[in-house]
């Protein structure tokens, strides 16, 4: 037996990886499920095949985690990796030079469009999968989608249309997509900036796309080496950039912020006086790096000596807002809360739009934060149990914005199987819990998928 303590934090206790696959009916739940809970709740994760370390948590072909409520019932819980090219030994980097960009990891989201179900991950193309989770194939819209796809596609709640963008190691860089709500991808534009950053999120809001082009860059001397292959460059500079959501714009106004990093925006928005607030996690340079290193990524800040911040928390990550205004040029930052946070999520009925509520992962549980009242609400899980992402479903019959439930998925650290929490998220207080039959290791971000009618 492997001795648990001789493994990167990535590969043991909550973070191992499950080797098998199962299917499971007719759970245990202790509570009461709503009834009008109908529909599957799909979460993604990296998972790496028994024995298999690529040297970093974000590597790992991708295992998608079900659990199929109906009538107040639990019916299924089932897993599955998806069956990418790279599953299949294909390598990214053909023979040719020219890159396969199905032959990457499909792990880090899951989500619906238009009735397609897609596992994404930034640095390949989606790959469908079926709602009971076998795996279709690699998807590329028809052969109009030529680039990668981001993992955090933003779906407007007005138009259903699905607004997205690809990376690159090599020009262009950076490129927006947009698809209807049928599914179609119809544009497709290149915007202009400096290198391959990592840029893993982005933001729309009802007039704006809001782009975030930050110093951790792609550094192909680290590439084959496994892990992953960027790092922190002081030189490249922080900034947030707002481009029009006017068919065929490119053109981009950027405004200069305090060097940071941000994998996950929070929601964004106009307001009353036209600038655009945008809310996410933000990582200082020395928060960057601690929970850069923790998860096998390479550290340094190339010899700069750095230091915390004035007035900002000692936590590694914590929700931070921008105030854009196109009518100065500047820029307001503010923390909106000093505990540690990451994935934030709202209800997705107000994407881009004014919101009153986020909810985060803080290291003791799962946080509500109140957007007007400047205030935090915590429901922290016990012991060695952490949770995931909670995801937020509207009640069928709410009006108001906290009206609904979070679901997150609860991994522990002793090795126990996991749970799906079901919270109230006006209260915060606990609705049902799903128990699991295996252990369920941490993973990255999931969605409900509502049966149709």
């Amino acid at each position: 037996m492997t001795d648990q303590t001789t493994l990167p934090l990535y590969l043991r206790g909550r973070f191992a990886p499950v080797p098998e696959e199962y299917d499971t009916a007719d759970l245990t739940v202790r509570g009461s499920l709503p009834p009008d809970l109908d529909g599957r709740y799909l979460r993604n994760g990296p998972n790496p095949l028994p024995g298999e370390d690529k040297g970093h948590w974000f590597t790992g072909p991708g295992m998608l985690h079900g659990i199929r409520l109906r009538g107040g019932r639990a019916e299924w819980y089932r897993n599955r990796w998806i069956r990418t090219r790279e599953l299949e030994g294909h390598p990214f980097v053909r023979r040719d030079g020219s890159v396969d960009l199905a032959a990457t990891p499909a792990n880090t989201h899951v989500i619906r469009h238009a009735d397609t179900v897609l596992a994404l991950c930034e640095v390949g193309l989606p790959y469908w999968v079926t709602p009971e989770l076998e795996t279709v194939g690699p998807y590329d819209f028809g052969g109009r989608l030529r680039t990668a796809m981001t993992a955090h596609p933003k779906e407007d709640p007005v138009t259903g249309e699905l607004h997205l963008f690809g990376t690159g190691f090599a020009p262009p860089y950076l490129t927006y997509h947009r698809v209807t709500a049928e599914g179609e991808l119809l544009d497709s534009r290149p915007i202009d900036v400096p290198g391959p950053t990592m840029m893993h999120d982005f933001a729309i809001t009802e007039h704006h796309i809001v782009w975030m082009d930050l110093p951790v860059v792609f550094d192909p001397s680290l590439a084959g080496r496994g892990g992953m292959p960027y790092q922190w460059d002081e030189g490249y500079g922080a900034r947030l950039g707002v481009m029009s959501r006017t068919p065929g714009s490119t053109d981009v106004r950027w405004y200069d912020i305090d060097p940071c990093y941000v994998f996950h925006v929070g929601n964004a928005h106009e307001d009353a006086q036209g600038r655009i607030v945008l809310d996410a996690v933000r990582y200082d340079p020395v928060g960057f790096q601690h929970a850069w290193g923790d998860i096998g990524g390479p550290t340094g800040l190339g010899g700069l000596a750095v230091v915390p911040e004035p007035g900002h928390s000692q936590a590694p990550s914590v929700l931070h807002r921008w105030t854009l205004d196109p009518a100065t040029g500047r820029v307001a930052e503010s923390e909106l809360d000093d505990r540690a946070a990451e994935f934030p999520t709202h209800n997705e009925t107000l994407t881009g739009r004014p919101n009153r509520y986020l909810y985060t992962v803080s290291g003791d549980g799962i946080v509500k934060h109140d957007l007007t009242r400047h205030t935090g609400q915590i429901h922290e899980t016990p012991g060695s149990r952490f949770a995931g992402e909670a995801v937020f479903v509207p009640a069928a019959d709410g009006t108001g914005e906290d009206e609904g439930w979070l679901l997150s998925l609860i991994s522990n650290d002793d090795g126990e199987a996991g749970e799906l929490l079901v919270l109230d998220a006006a209260e915060l207080s606990v609705q049902a819990v799903v128990e699991l039959p295996h252990p369920v290791p941490a993973g990255f971000h999931g969605s409900w998928l509502p049966e149709r009618p």
